[in-house]
């Protein structure tokens, strides 16, 4: 009996994993508070367990007891749940002990049930808790499907151990990368920044403490293996990996890919990058609703603004005027604003006349007046276009089409109608949405015809024509700042037709019936409905200026939820 209680009390502490020493001391205690139940509440009693013969001896104010005959049923039962509350509570804090060690960690668990959206993962001694906001949008789980989770949390509740599980977080990224990339678990490559939209896009920044290691080719493998393993895991999500570069200029063009930069004008000030790109280039750098330039700016740590070259140009010109029209400035002041990246007479408002004060060296009285009269053509400038948006919304209101449409609506309907969306001006063409084989290029879709996804690394070799003072580099932290810094307010704007009718329809003839009457009025109201296959999509002008912008959304584009939390120490 002796040697079949060791047993049992080993096989406890092994399955429980709990600490054999306490298990044993608390039996003692349990053992020795039923003999005071069975006598004196204030007798001494006294239970040793001998750990090697498993004999137990039992004294009462010193004098020896036998337990067998001392002990009866109901000592027993309040023994045997003193020994149950106290195995649970070891066992329990063994469980929290573990979980909290293996915080920021993958495990693989076993879907136990689902409970409103959210999921109960069995990891083996415990269950873990998947809520529906630490799921991959667009995933689903079967009960009995095992699944990879990052342990996020582990909180000590009155009832129970939680352990929050995640799919979402970013650093469920970084644990990928270390299963899948043997040179980022022994630590050659090394990720320096991250940010995810979570079951659409994320953007990794690597770099090689080993020169003969190359970070992109790594983590890309043979033929994208190894990221081919990782977006699998991730249900398809597309994975961006940027070599990453001290200088901010070539971080945020590496970061931008696939659009190719022609300029970027950096602020210190205000951790504003602004960056010019072609007209054919401004659907890809903004990509799908803004999904590429805002995960570029949470990567970089920059404030990025896209403009093109005419609106560049426009901000300048805008700019150099007011400057020219204070008394006492020169062109040289407008030389030195747009060198420190100060390129509108919003960025000019905003950053104040301290810096060019202590930066331009200029009197404190012309930098207030410099800012001034900036400040009074940034609230002009802001006026005038809330004036523009609202007569453009009272015209989408009353059925007739925007301004910059209404030009169509004049030219003879034979002309007009050969006209496609995208080729009447460079402005609509800019606009319109990309084309299947563009869009698949700029938001990292996979191509038109439904093929297989074969996963690509963003990797670019940038030539140094942008440097950085080296005292003023801007560093991103690996806790990453989540910066608000675009706006999606998509209007519907009707289709444009370029109909025009010098005379109203002839009335229709008395033997007609009335249904051919009607065909015959939608076809003269409607010329050329009946050759197009499909209705053309509406166009959306994205508006710029003022570091809040609103992207175009491409055809059929589902909207990506942001939650992107900074990666965990």
């Amino acid at each position: 009996m002796s040697q079949d209680l060791l047993r049992i009390i080993d096989s406890i502490c092994r399955d429980k994993n709990i600490d054999r020493d306490s298990f044993v001391a608390d039996l003692e205690n349990a053992m020795a508070s039923a003999i005071r139940k069975a006598h004196d509440e204030t007798a001494d009693a006294q239970v040793q367990l001998d750990p090697l013969s498993g004999k137990i001896t039992a004294t009462v104010n010193g004098q020896p007891v036998d337990l067998q005959r001392e002990l009866g049923r109901i000592a027993a039962q309040t023994a045997k749940q003193v020994i149950i509350q106290k195995t649970r509570e070891r066992e329990r804090t063994s469980i929290f002990e573990e979980f909290t060690e293996r915080r920021g960690t993958i495990v693989t668990g076993t879907v136990v049930r689902e409970e409103r959206g959210s999921f109960i993962v069995n990891l083996g001694r415990t269950e873990g808790f998947l809520p529906r906001s630490e799921q991959i949008p667009g995933e689903t789980h079967q009960v009995g499907e095992r699944i990879r989770v990052l342990i996020l949390d582990v909180r000590d509740q009155p009832n129970q151990i939680k352990i929050i599980l995640s799919r979402s977080h970013p650093e469920f990224i970084v644990r990928l990368f270390e299963l899948e990339v043997p040179e980022v678990a022994e630590r050659i490559i090394e990720l320096k920044a991250l940010a995810r939209e979570a079951g659409y896009r994320t953007k990794v920044a690597v770099s090689s403490i080993d020169s003969k290691v190359d970070a992109v080719g790594a983590c890309v493998g043979v033929r994208g293996s190894r990221i081919k393993n990782i977006v699998e895991e991730l249900g398809g999500e597309k994975i961006d990996i940027v070599r990453w570069n001290e200088s901010s200029q070539i971080l945020i063009q590496n970061s931008l890919k696939p659009a190719e930069v022609q300029e970027i004008a950096l602020c210190f000030e205000l951790g504003k990058a602004t960056v010019v790109v072609a007209e054919d280039q401004l659907s890809l750098a903004i990509g799908k609703r803004g999904q590429n330039v805002r995960l570029a700016a949470r990567l970089t740590g920059w404030d990025v603004d896209i403009l093109t070259p005419a609106e560049y140009n426009k901000h300048l010109e805008s700019l150099e005027r007011v400057v020219k029209s204070v008394e006492g400035a020169t062109d040289m002041i407008v030389d030195q604003l747009v060198a420190m990246g100060v390129v509108s007479v919003g960025d000019l408002d905003e950053v104040g006349p301290e810096p060019l004060v202590n930066e331009l060296q200029l009197e404190p009285a012309l930098a207030e007046r410099i800012v001034e009269a900036a400040g009074e053509e940034a609230i002009k400038q802001e006026e005038e276009k809330e004036a523009a948006e609202k007569a453009r919304a009272a015209r989408i209101a009353a059925g007739l089409p925007p301004e910059e449409e209404a030009v169509a609506t004049a030219e003879p309907a034979g002309t007009a109608a050969e006209e496609t969306p995208g080729e009447s001006g460079s402005a609509a063409g800019r606009d319109a949405t990309p084309t299947a084989e563009t869009g698949a290029q700029g938001s990292g879709e996979g191509p038109a015809d439904g093929s297989a996804f074969v996963p690509e690394a963003t990797e670019t070799s940038a030539e140094d024509k942008f440097s950085d003072d080296a005292s003023k580099q801007f560093r991103p932290s690996i806790d990453f700042v989540t910066r608000t810094h675009t706006s999606t307010e998509l209007g519907d704007s009707p289709e444009v037709m370029a109909v025009t009718h010098e005379s109203p329809p002839a009335e229709p003839a008395q033997d007609e019936s009335p249904d051919e009457q009607f065909e015959e009025l939608v076809d003269d109201l409607t010329p050329g409905a009946s050759e197009r296959e499909e209705p053309l999509d509406a166009e959306i002008s994205p508006k710029r200026g003022g570091g809040q912008r609103d992207w175009p959304e491409g055809r059929g584009e589902s909207a990506a939820e942001e939650d992107v939390s900074p990666l965990g120490g």
